[in-house]
């Protein structure tokens, strides 16, 4: 049974946190957190969460769940050496890391909100090391989690991540304005989920340019004029559909 402590007490770190103590194969040895009451898990013992770095215990994988700017000073604070630390950003390189320990990246791919409940197994799991043997204690450790492990170079895993911006965080804002829009008009957002849902299960067996549809693809000049001019109000979110219009347009030509 491998130990795992984990740094942080944000969304990541909160999922990781539920997950290892549930764990039967990884033992939730501590947790450090400059703000424990944020920590809010039922069955959880307490006495494992610590403010101080100087009481570190000994672990197999120590995981820095933290933002990306706070990465580098934690690590540099680190009162260890030679000990496997690993972050979980999907942008900070493995060198953000201080060199002292050896070091890891363990970045779960999802998106992660604290009242909500993920399935790690189907979560795929991006990791690097520096060295083949520590790859293999990471491997071994994300193996406990997920049912899909990947080797991600830094530079692949920048790649990830803004393509995950792209088809998570952009497309979740696009739900934002939409929800807005039948606010406006009274109109029920339920009534569109059934499309939302349609339209990610599609991309599953078809690929997402095949998938395309709507006014912009077909060049509807008559819609598209229609729908610019019922958004004559708001001129960012006229300016937006003509961008996303000229996109689709000019990605499908």
């Amino acid at each position: 049974m491998k130990d795992i402590t984990i740094l942080g007490s944000g969304n990541v770190a909160h999922h990781l946190i539920r997950y290892v103590q549930n764990s039967h194969s990884l033992n939730l040895q501590q947790i450090y957190a400059r703000s424990p009451e944020k920590i809010i898990l039922s069955g959880l013992d307490v006495s494992k969460i610590i403010t101080d770095l100087n009481q570190l215990q000994e672990a197999d994988l120590y995981i820095i769940a933290v933002s990306d700017d706070a990465i580098g000073e934690l690590s540099d604070r680190l009162p260890f050496e030679n000990r496997l630390v690993v972050h979980t950003s999907g942008t900070a390189p493995i060198e953000v890391l201080n060199a002292k320990n050896r070091r890891g990246v363990f970045y779960p791919l999802q998106t992660f909100s604290k009242n909500k409940e993920v399935d790690f197994k189907t979560i795929p799991m991006c990791l690097e090391a520096d060295t083949d043997d520590d790859f293999e204690t990471i491997k071994y450790i994300a193996e406990q989690f997920s049912d899909h492990v990947y080797q991600i170079s830094s530079v692949q895993r920048k790649s990830i991540h803004i393509s995950a911006v792209f088809v998570n965080n952009f497309v979740n804002h696009m739900y934002v304005l939409g929800n807005k829009i039948c606010d406006e008009h009274n109109i029920p957002f339920q009534i569109l989920q059934p499309l939302i849902k349609e339209t990610a299960d599609k991309i599953v067996s078809v690929k997402p340019i095949d998938a395309q549809t709507g006014p912009a693809v077909r060049k509807d000049s008559k819609t598209i004029e229609k729908h610019l001019a019922f958004l004559d109000g708001n001129i960012d979110l006229k300016n937006l559909y003509l961008t996303l219009t000229e996109s689709i347009q000019n990605y499908n030509v």
